[in-house]
């Protein structure tokens, strides 16, 4: 919950500070931690200037470090077998790329950056896709039939970007609805997860048995 709300919320900020109106369309998401102001030709033109790419970069390291730790932590929420500790690997990869998107960035170590971006929206996809039918049974089913529908949305959109069909979407709307559904889910069940613990614990002392006085008295 914590690395999804703050990445929104630094994504925001950093946008902002672009002296160009920086674009949810037509703008990636890798452009606001560009560390240099150019012409980016690939895969569509367009100039980018992210003055604050500094905490961009910073944040998609924060929210990468949070997704694997809380991957690892949250094996209550998933059924015993291999397959489950297979799509929960493919989860901790998603958080892997995100951290080597913040720690290369794309206009300085390209190829990490593509590797990072592949971890986030190839691997992380599949295993959002498997975490469907991996769920606990306690899990309400209609949380475990979206998670699996934002794999297939996620995944399909991903192919798409690769392939430049954007779908009316721009590059970057097109490349948001391959990344940012691993995200919604992510922040979703962290909520979910909370709000169980929180009605598990008990919120009173036990109470003490009340002394009864003597018959006559």
């Amino acid at each position: 919950m914590a690395g999804v709300v703050q990445f929104f919320a630094v994504h925001l900020f950093v946008e902002s500070a672009w002296a160009r109106p920086y674009s949810w369309a037509w703008n990636n998401i890798s452009d606001l931690g560009n560390a240099h102001c150019a012409l980016q030709p690939d895969p569509e033109p367009r100039y980018v200037c992210s003055p604050e790419h500094a905490a961009m970069n910073a944040s998609f390291i924060a929210l990468g470090t949070l997704l694997v730790i809380g991957t690892v932590l949250t094996g209550v929420l998933w059924r015993r077998g291999s397959a489950s500790a297979v799509a929960r690997f493919l989860l901790a990869g998603a958080g892997v790329g995100f951290v080597l998107a913040g720690l290369a960035p794309a206009d300085v170590r390209e190829n990490q950056h593509v590797l990072g971006a592949l971890l986030i929206m190839g691997t992380g996809n599949i295993g959002l896709l498997l975490a469907g039918a991996r769920l606990a049974d306690d899990v309400p089913a209609p949380l475990r039939r979206m998670t699996s529908l934002l794999g297939i949305i996620a995944l399909t959109a991903f192919g798409l970007f690769l392939s430049r069909h954007y779908l009316g979407l721009g590059m970057g709307g097109m490349e948001r609805v391959a990344a940012f559904p691993l995200l919604a889910w992510a922040l979703v069940v962290g909520v979910r997860g909370l709000l169980r613990q929180k009605s598990r614990t008990p919120d009173t002392a036990p109470e003490m048995p009340i002394a009864r006085a003597p018959h006559g008295i």
